[in-house]
């Protein structure tokens, strides 16, 4: 049983199933002689084994059923109850001598320093990165501390962000597993990481090393600015510099590793002289050389040599070189706040009439919420690369919005932020909607379309604007308040996550899956309906639902009416700001799938689910509302009220914007059929792909044929989706006095 619980590093019997992505590279690493810290691998075997002896998989797999991709808070809730499993849990005896046997036959020592290293079975795969997903412990001393270790990274599978990550990449929680890897710890003078392709701009003939002071998690963290190094493949004489001012580093403690300044006299000097940089390039190009592809490399550098101490292929190695720099370089552009909202790159049409149409509307809104109209720099709101990024670099004349008209507003707005957003911001853009609802797309001209277009879009982005003010930023603000107040004042051990008290709410969300429960349970009554259902290709039932082309009888006529209801009701929710992207209500074939999982017996009733959600929310706010006393209830009070104001409405305010996005795709679509049968365009929808100026001209009667252009749009907007665009422009340890990281993640 042991020799299957654990092989050293080396072992030529490593593969992915039994020793994951990073630990198979390791492997790879160890056995072509590169400078690998030795150590051994704890397989998945071990995981399976600790899983199995304390019957955690039922349990994993019932918290997972309640996850919803779309409610960040459901992953929260899963991931807190399973990580209090594994916390509980006991590794058995044969696994921890198995450790304790591999741990001593490293050194002789009882408290040999090592690194404790999760490597998963879906991580460091050519097409996906889980980089950063799962947890590292470093310096860890004695068997007992390697166990406790041991156990958090198995734990670490389990994180919402890990969860998350494998649900966007299209990988089934159900098979994964999780091996580790411990290694002699590499106690570095410095350490860094290196591309063997540049990863901004994706010349392959250019190595990029970051390198600092101290262990490399400085750099991981993005707690230290590391100095930058590029190298050409070609003639490793060529090297550019940026050597940064260093102010923390990540040192080796007794207990672990921490972060210190560092010293005066390093702080600005190159981390690497121009020798080292030649020998750790040569070993780069020689790793890539083994994977055959370009490389992500962490290294260490420890009393004069090199460690290599893990190397992934680079996935979202652009294809052709796309410059990334900031428009201005007095801005700070940082994809942030709404931006969210823009995860993807945004269609041409999008990029010159959604975002110039939401700067124009934070003027009036400001306006009306602060009584003056806000100074913005005029690309406050922009694109880089059709990526969607904020510039929050406050201009001179700004300041004085921002100190007599913004600042002194904030009390009274936090006061009535839920009012806002329900009685004013959504009654005015839903009667606004409304009021399009009897136009007809074939009926109407072509500047007809257009100009109602331009109404419907400035509409949206009015109410986007208002919600940035009214529910964006005080939800993330509450949530984070609340979580801090609960955890230091509240909070015992045994206790319910801080998301316990913000759960259960009967959201537009939620009464959408009942919607598609309910629809299932009426049917399911019929054996004919069922049959329909389950045996029709959901594309093809889609269809005849739309159509009404069903068999005949009351039955099948209400079906159609109430998914057509359902579609009517919940199909302009919207996951992204972009009027380009297609609409649920536009390719109903994922909720009839939900319908089918429903009518197979599979899936959890929405309603007992949302009731439960709702009761332990209620239970644990009247249990922790009674716990603090004195000014700390206060406080608490104070918090669990905003946090939950906030969190009834957030997911129903973001759910609205797109209200009018039936209407503005329908009247662009019908405006692209007709421009599509003038040969400007090759397809009613290739209108996405134009600017808004191309469709002015075309408009206003000009000829322009237009399909090369839109093609050549296409193949750059596939070519951006493979970029990952850089979190802030240019880089700034501090805005406005407070540290970058509280607004953008590094």
């Amino acid at each position: 049983m042991t020799s299957s619980l654990i092989l050293p590093l080396n072992d030529l019997k490593a593969n992915l199933e039994i020793v994951g992505g990073k630990g198979l590279s390791l492997a790879k690493l160890a056995n072509a002689g590169f400078p690998v810290p030795g150590g051994f691998f704890l397989t998945t075997r071990a995981y399976h084994h600790f899983v199995k002896a304390n019957q955690l998989q039922p349990v994993i797999r019932e918290a997972l059923k309640a996850v919803k991709l779309n409610k960040p808070s459901t992953l929260e809730t899963a991931s807190a109850t399973i990580s209090h499993l594994f916390t509980q849990a006991s590794i058995p005896g044969d696994i921890a001598d198995a450790i304790r046997n591999a741990y001593l036959a490293l050194d002789a020592r009882t408290a040999l320093p090592v690194a404790v290293r999760s490597s998963a079975t879906a991580e460091d795969l050519p097409d996906a990165s889980f980089a950063g997903q799962q947890e590292t412990y470093l310096n860890i001393t004695g068997i007992d501390h390697v166990l406790e270790a041991i156990k958090k990274c198995w734990a670490s599978l389990w994180t919402a962000r890990a969860m998350g990550y494998r649900a966007h990449q299209g990988i089934g929680s159900e098979g994964v597993a999780l091996a580790v890897v411990v290694q002699k710890m590499v106690f570095a003078d410095l350490a860094g990481i290196m591309f063997t392709a540049n990863p901004l701009n994706g010349k392959r003939d250019e190595v990029v090393i970051n390198a600092a002071w101290g262990l490399g998690e400085a750099i991981v963290s993005g707690a230290v600015t590391p100095d930058t190094i590029i190298v050409s493949q070609h003639d490793t004489s060529q090297i550019r510099r940026k050597t940064a001012e260093k102010q923390i580093m990540t040192v080796r403690t007794a207990s672990g590793t921490e972060e210190r300044p560092v010293p005066d006299r390093l702080q600005n000097e190159p981390v690497l002289s121009d020798e080292q940089v030649v020998d750790l390039v040569r070993y780069g190009l020689e790793i890539e050389t083994l994977y055959g592809k370009s490389m992500d490399i962490e290294w260490a550098l420890s009393e004069g040599a090199f460690a290599i101490l893990q190397a992934r292929p680079i996935t979202a190695l652009p294809d052709a070189p796309v410059e990334w720099a900031p428009p201005n370089p007095k801005g700070t552009y940082m994809r942030a706040s709404v931006v969210d909202l823009m995860p993807k790159p945004l269609s041409p049409l999008f990029v010159s009439l959604g975002i110039p149409a939401m700067r124009a509307q934070m003027r009036p809104l400001g306006k009306r919420l602060t009584g003056s109209e806000p100074v913005l720099a005029e690309d406050y709101f922009t694109s880089i690369n059709n990526f969607a990024y904020m510039n929050h670099a406050i201009l001179p004349k700004s300041w004085w919005w921002v100190l007599t008209g913004l600042l002194p507003s904030y009390p009274r707005l936090f006061r009535r932020l839920v009012p806002l957003w329900r009685e004013e911001l959504l009654p005015e853009y839903q009667d606004f909607v409304i009021g399009k609802q009897d136009l007809v797309p074939e009926r109407m001209t072509s500047a007809e379309l257009w100009q109602e277009t331009h109404s419907l879009v400035n509409a949206a982005a009015y109410y986007v604007c208002g919600l940035m003010f009214a529910t964006m930023g005080a939800s993330a603000g509450s949530e984070g308040l609340l979580r801090t107040v609960y955890d230091r004042m509240v909070k015992q051990e045994g206790d319910p996550d801080a998301s316990a008290l913000m759960m259960g709410w009967d959201n537009i969300a939620v009464r959408s899956e009942k919607s598609l429960y309910d629809m299932a349970m009426w049917a399911n009554q019929n054996q004919s309906m069922r049959e329909l259902i389950l045996n029709t290709p959901s594309a093809r039932l889609a269809e005849q639902l739309k159509r009404r082309d069903l068999p005949k009888g009351s039955l099948f006529s209400d079906l159609a009416a109430r998914f057509l209801m359902h579609l009517e009701t919940f199909g302009h929710i919207i996951f992204q700001l972009d009027f380009a992207e297609p609409l649920p209500r536009d390719h109903p074939e994922m909720m009839l799938e939900n319908i089918k999982m429903y009518l197979r017996g599979e899936g959890s009733d929405p309603h007992v689910r949302q009731k439960a959600s709702e009761e332990k929310r209620l239970a644990t706010t009247e249990q922790m509302r009674s716990r603090p006393k004195g000014l700390k209830r206060w406080i608490f009070t104070k918090a669990l009220n905003w946090g939950q104001s906030m969190a009834e409405i957030r997911e129903d305010a973001l759910a609205e914007i797109g209200l009018a996005y039936p209407y503005i795709r329908a009247f662009l679509i019908r405006l692209g059929a007709r421009l599509a049968e003038a040969g400007s365009i090759g397809q009613a929808d290739d209108i996405f792909w134009l600017e808004k100026e191309e469709i002015d001209a075309l408009v206003s009667g000009s000829q322009l044929e237009l399909v090369g252009r839109v093609e050549e749009r296409k193949a750059f907007w596939d070519r951006l989706k493979k970029e990952t665009p850089p979190p802030m422009m240019p880089v700034r340890e501090r805005i406005m006095g407070i540290k970058s990281n509280v607004f953008v993640p590094h």
